[in-house]
């Protein structure tokens, strides 16, 4: 699926499969913010196409799934390495999925999220007009 804003950021999914995702990003000097760690924005963007990536083999044609809320926890500083996100499903109801996205740098958890995702067929697509 062609994904124009991973594709700004890097973004890089490893492995997808129907209740799982492992998603990467290097980081880049475009990444950091002014204190020059990688904004909470990447991580939070890593988290949140990680649970998209995860829920999207499990639905059917015709139906889509949107971000309800996320929270995230940062728990240590990024400003270099890889940063790898692995996804699972946690619980996936018929119009609504719980998942958990781990980020890490190497062997240490840096971040970890919980999102709620709503599953659903559009009745018409927004055109952003």
């Amino acid at each position: 699926m062609d994904h124009p804003f991973a594709e700004l950021i890097d973004l890089r999914t490893e492995e997808q499969r129907d209740g799982h995702s492992r998603l990467s990003l290097v980081v880049a000097p475009t990444h950091l913010n002014p204190h020059r760690v990688v904004h909470g924005a990447v991580l939070y963007a890593l988290a949140d196409t990680g649970m998209g990536s995860a829920l999207y083999p499990s639905l059917v044609e015709g139906e889509i799934c949107a971000t309800i809320e996320i929270k995230i926890n940062y728990f240590k500083p990024v400003s270099t390495g890889t940063l790898n996100c692995i996804t699972q499903v946690v619980n996936r109801g018929r119009t609504v999925a719980n998942l958990e996205s781990r980020l890490f740098v190497g062997d240490t958890l840096v971040a970890q999220a919980n999102g709620n995702y709503a599953i659903f067929r559009p009745r018409t697509r927004y055109s952003g007009a």
